[in-house]
């Protein structure tokens, strides 16, 4: 009996060294690659010579890491960030919101239909009370009431919405900690 505790212990940490050299294989950023990424996140119409040149290389070895930082998935895709209000986006809004029926068909349904929708911009499922939490900007008040009204409250398995109105925004950054 004392031996098969040790088997299986030692089994264990044998699989458990393994998911961590795993692991910490694909987290194998150097400071460059993560000098890099922070650059990129600051300003991704940054030309290769550019960034070259603030992380000290030259500029095809500088291409050869972006370009692998892009296959590992590290870097998703390039955007514009657009500004919310010159666009006429005013309202800001989270929405909680709690299903009637928590089966999977009504979930995924669900779900397909916040995809569909260009003013959630994101979408969370939630552990607690609600079952979802979206990101929902709208033109003024009015528009955030109709998109309500005729998107979220017309389906017959949404039980109820809660809704965050924010004032003022203190910070807002895509950046992450590198």
């Amino acid at each position: 009996m004392a031996k098969e505790s040790a088997d299986r212990n030692e089994f264990c940490m044998y699989n458990l060294s393994n998911l961590i050299k795993i692991k910490n294989e694909n987290m194998s950023l150097n400071q460059v690659d993560r000098q890099i990424l922070a650059l990129l996140q600051q300003d991704a119409s940054l030309s290769t010579a550019e960034i070259a040149d603030k992380v000290g290389l030259s500029q095809s070895p500088c291409w050869r890491r972006i370009a692998k930082l892009e296959q590992d998935g590290y870097i998703k895709g390039k955007v514009a960030l657009l500004d919310e209000k010159q666009l006429g986006f005013d309202m800001l809004v989270y929405a909680h919101v709690r299903l009637s029926n928590h089966g999977r068909n009504h979930l995924s349904e669900f779900e397909s239909l916040i995809m569909s929708y260009d003013e959630v911009t994101e979408c969370y499922t939630m552990a607690g009370t609600m079952d979802f939490m979206l990101r929902i900007i709208s033109r003024g008040i009015e528009g955030y009431e109709q998109f309500v009204r005729d998107n979220l409250l017309n389906l017959e398995f949404v039980q109820e919405v809660h809704s965050n109105v924010t004032m003022t925004c203190v910070k807002r950054t895509t950046a992450l900690p590198l």
